[in-house]
Formats: structure tokens, C-alpha cells, sequence
């Protein structure tokens, strides 16, 4: 049942959201409720702000198969409360432990990514326009605190953001304490979470001992400052982000390798380069804004490669400094994930890691990487179809886009394709890799594909030249095999990508 907003609370939720609205009228938004009492908080003020936002709600649960009875507890309960009030839910359970121990990912880091994968996938999908956390000041000043005990820069400052792509965080000003008030006041029951009080975890620490130790003994006020202190890293985030695109824009390159920008360019950026001039005779050197700039430039450089830049650190910044500064054409160094630089001549190049140019004996690459290493630059069109040709296998493929409207009702439901969409530069058709592993369609967990060409009793002297497609990274396409889960072509997809092999 829908209420009006009445409870101080709501009332405040109500004029924040009119302020900075995180929907539009009309969509459709997902409330990701674990049935702990901030993510139920959530969903009973959003129900009760419904009329005014001009929304409907879907209930989402995410179960992490973590704690057993207790997890199929919470579930039960998430369900029962959609029920009540009349919502959907859209419910996905995975094997977090297992899919962690295959991926030699912290147990936190997959629920993480699984959790947020599931969401990203609703909402591409159009069953939601958003999805709702309920992240709040007491995870925003415990995240601060997490980060700075880790080690970080301002970027890590910033901490927990209210939008990021898909995800809105509506509760970011709002204390715990006020949420569990809030449904005392309501009669609404929750579950309590038994892993929160785990003290082996750094979070737990951090909840349960350092910060009522800093409120009680140094500033009550402790979790306003230092959410106040996330909130000032994200300004100037947002300002350095502008300089950084604009840098990008006038500076680097796309080429068939990678990215590519002059060593003149990284080390001073032309677009504040008049500016500096400028302020030269007031300024010494020291003070001048370069080395910021030059190393989010070089961050930026790495996203565009990687997608993903939490694992590069600050000494892997100094080290494409020094690489950019004291090196001649033709060095090199690899960095995290894959990701390789290269001085060549007046520039400096980022790229996913080729195999054909490491620096190591031929029987040592014939040996880990077999006989036949290729790896083909793929420039999708916006419609038709584009080639590659593989003489390393004797093979040419056609990759076709397609309006996937139009196709959809002479498509089978087992196609191969790919949503157009998803698939983000660098676009490479190379062969297998040891290591190399995706969720294929209709599978609840990664599978290495070494396993899958187990399964399928694909020949061994086979293996080492089998063609896969990577996007950004990550395998989205083997041949013969189901395409990647997360960019398989549905129902909702505008243009779909399909792979023809023909020989050659």
C-alpha cells in the first residue's frame, strides 16, 4: 500500500529529491533491498514518495549464497515484503564463494561486482531506469576512513558516489541511527546482517570500533566531516575530470593498437599550457598544476584501455613518468591487468598487452602462447558488415550489425550475437590465451574456456590458435560456444553483432 509522505523524514527525502531528482517521471526505478534495515528503510520511503516522484518501484534481491538458512531467511523476507505492497521483485542468486575461489577474488570484491553486474544488467535491459542503494552517511564516513587506512588520493576521497552510471544512492545525508528510528516509528520489521559484526573484516573494525571511538572521544560530529569531506573530493573530481577530458580531447590518439599521446602533450597538456606560460614569471615551477594533470592523464590513458583503474597504483603512475621522461623509442613496461606502454619515438602508447611483441625467447612464447599468436584490431560500422582476415588460421570473419528489430523474429533464440551496444574499444579478434575465461549464456558462473574445450573435446594442438573476441579486456565471444552472458543480444538490444567464419 502507498502512503503519502508525512514522517519528517520522508518529508526531507522529498524536498532532497526535489532538488537533485534521481528519476524521471514515469521510469521505472529498482530498489535493491538485502531486507537489512537501511536497503528496507529504503524501499518504505520510496513507496511512501511514489505519487510524488511519479514512479514505479521494482523490488531487486540479489542472493549471495553466503550464510546459508540465514541468506534463504532474507530472501524469504525481501519477498514477503514485495508482496505487502504490491511490487515486483526480480530476484538472482549466484554462488559467490565459488565464483570468488575460480577468479581468485576476495569475497567482498565478487558479491561486489556480481551484485552490481546484476544490477547494470537491469537496468541495459530496460526492466529499470535506475537502481536505488541504500548507502548512507554512516557508509560514506566508514568508506572515507576505510580508504585513507588503505592509502588513497583525492579521487579515493571522494569515496561513495550519489550517481554512478546506473546506481543512485538517495540516503548518502541520511545516519543509520535515523533510518532504524524511521522504521521503529512505522512498525516495519527488518533482518540484521550477522556478518556485519565480523571483526575480521577491516569494515566491521571500522563500524564497531574506530568510528564510535572518534565520535565519543574527539568529535561527535565525526561522520558530518567526513562525509563533508567526500563531498569537496568529488568537486574538485569533477573539475580535474573536465581539465582530463578536455586533455583527451586535443591530445591523444585511437589508433588499430591502442591510445596514443606526443611525450610532449603528457608531460604538459596544451590545454592549460598558455595559462602556465602566463604565470611563469609569478610562479616557480614547483607550484605549477602539471604534475596532477599529467598523472590523471595517464590514469585516464589506462581506463581507456582497461575500463577499470583500481588496480593501477601511484608507483605504477611514476613508472610511465619515468618511462615518458628518461626512456628511449622502443622501451616498454607492463602494467596491471594486462595493460602494456610503449615509448615509440616522440609518443607514448597504451594498449592491451600483445603477445607478439613480449620481449621473450622464441621457445619461451611458443611454449606458454603456441604456435600461432595473432591479434586483430575490429572497427565495428554503425550497420553492415566489416572483415578479418586470419591467414595464422586460414580463416576470414564477417561481423555483421544488424538492426536486431528487424531480425528478431528470423533470429533463433540460440543465436551467437552480440548487443553492438556493449561492446567497447579496444575491439580485438585474437587467438586463446591461458587464463582467458567468461560467463557464457545461460551459465550461472565463469568458466575458464581451457574447460570448455574440455567439454567439447576440442583437440589440443587446436587450442593454442582458437579464435576469441575480447572487448575492453574482457572475452565476450569464442568460437563455437555460447556468446558472454553480459553482452549477449536480447530482447531489448538496438543493433546486434553477428560472427560468420568462412576459410580462406
Amino acid at each position: 500500500m502507498i502512503r503519502s509522505a508525512s514522517s519528517p523524514l520522508e518529508r526531507r527525502l522529498r524536498s532532497q529529491l526535489r532538488r537533485s531528482p534521481v528519476s524521471d517521471p514515469g521510469d521505472c526505478i529498482g530498489v535493491a533491498v538485502s531486507g537489512g534495515a537501511d536497503s528496507v528503510a529504503l524501499l518504505r520511503l520510496l513507496s511512501s514518495l511514489q505519487d510524488d516522484l511519479g514512479v514505479t518501484l521494482r523490488v531487486l534481491h540479489f542472493h549471495h549464497s553466503l550464510r546459508g538458512a540465514e541468506s534463504d531467511a532474507d530472501a524469504e523476507f525481501v519477498a514477503a515484503l514485495a508482496r505487502a505492497h504490491h511490487l515486483e521483485l526480480i530476484f538472482e542468486q549466484q554462488d559467490v564463494a565459488a565464483i570468488a575461489k575460480e577468479n581468485r577474488w576476495n569475497i567482498e570484491d565478487a558479491a561486489r561486482r556480481l551484485r552490481y553486474s546484476f544490477f547494470e544488467r537491469l537496468a541495459a535491459s530496460g526492466r529499470v531506469s535506475r537502481v536505488a542503494v541504500a548507502h548512507t552517511a554512516d557508509d560514506q564516513g566508514e568508506t572515507v576512513l576505510a580508504h585513507l587506512i588503505r592509502g588513497t588520493g583525492p579521487r579515493g576521497l571522494a569515496a561513495i558516489h550519489p550517481f554512478a552510471g546506473c546506481v543512485v544512492r538517495p540516503l548518502l545525508s541520511v545516519r543509520r541511527s535515523e533510518l532504524r528510528a524511521y522504521l521503529e516509528s512505522i512498525n516495519q520489521p527488518w533482518r540484521e546482517d550477522s556478518s556485519n559484526l565480523d571483526t575480521s573484516r577491516m569494515r566491521a573494525r571500522i563500524r564497531t570500533r574506530l568510528l564510535p571511538l572518534l565520535e565519543s572521544d574527539f568529535s561527535p560530529a565525526m561522520v558530518d566531516h567526513l562525509c563533508n569531506l567526500a563531498h569537496f573530493s568529488r568537486e574538485e573530481e569533477i573539475f580535474w575530470d573536465a581539465i582530463v577530458k578536455a586533455s583527451i580531447g586535443v591530445c591523444v590518439r585511437s589508433t588499430p593498437d591502442g591510445f596514443s599521446i606526443r611525450v610532449a602533450d603528457l608531460i604538459a597538456p596544451p590545454p592549460i599550457s598558455s595559462f602556465i606560460s602566463a604565470q611563469q614569471e609569478e610562479n616557480p615551477p614547483a607550484a605549477l598544476p602539471l604534475r596532477p594533470l599529467t598523472e590523471r592523464l595517464i590514469r585516464r590513458l589506462y581506463q581507456q584501455v582497461q575500463a577499470e583503474c583500481s588496480a593501477l597504483a601511484a608507483v605504477h603512475v611514476e613508472q610511465v613518468i619515468a618511462l615518458a621522461e628518461g626512456s628511449s623509442s622502443g622501451h616498454f613496461l607492463q602494467l596491471p591487468r594486462g595493460v602494456e606502454v610503449e615509448r615509440r619515438f616522440a609518443d607514448i602508447l597504451f594498449r592491451m598487452r600483445r603477445q607478439s611483441g613480449l620481449r621473450a625467447p622464441k621457445s619461451c612464447q611458443a611454449k606458454v602462447f603456441g604456435a600461432h599468436r595473432y591479434e586483430y584490431a575490429v572497427a565495428l560500422p554503425g550497420r553492415g558488415e566489416t572483415y578479418v582476415s586470419v591467414p595464422e588460421i586460414g580463416a576470414r570473419f564477417k561481423l555483421k550489425v544488424i538492426d536486431w528489430l528487424l531480425a528478431e523474429r528470423e533470429t533463433k533464440e540460440d543465436s551467437a550475437a552480440l548487443d553492438a551496444d556493449l561492446l567497447l574499444a579496444p575491439l580485438l579478434l585474437r587467438n586463446w590465451r591461458p587464463g582467458d575465461s567468461y560467463r557464457p549464456r545461460g551459465r550461472r558462473s565463469l568458466r575458464k574456456l581451457k574447460q570448455l574445450f574440455l567439454a567439447q573435446r576440442v583437440p589440443l594442438g587446436k587450442r593454442s590458435s582458437w579464435p576469441v573476441l575480447e572487448s575492453a579486456g574482457r572475452v565476450v565471444w569464442a568460437r563455437g560456444f555460447p556468446p558472454a552472458a553480459d553482452f549477449s543480444a536480447r530482447r531489448e538490444t538496438r543493433a546486434g553483432v553477428v560472427i560468420e567464419e568462412k576459410q580462406i
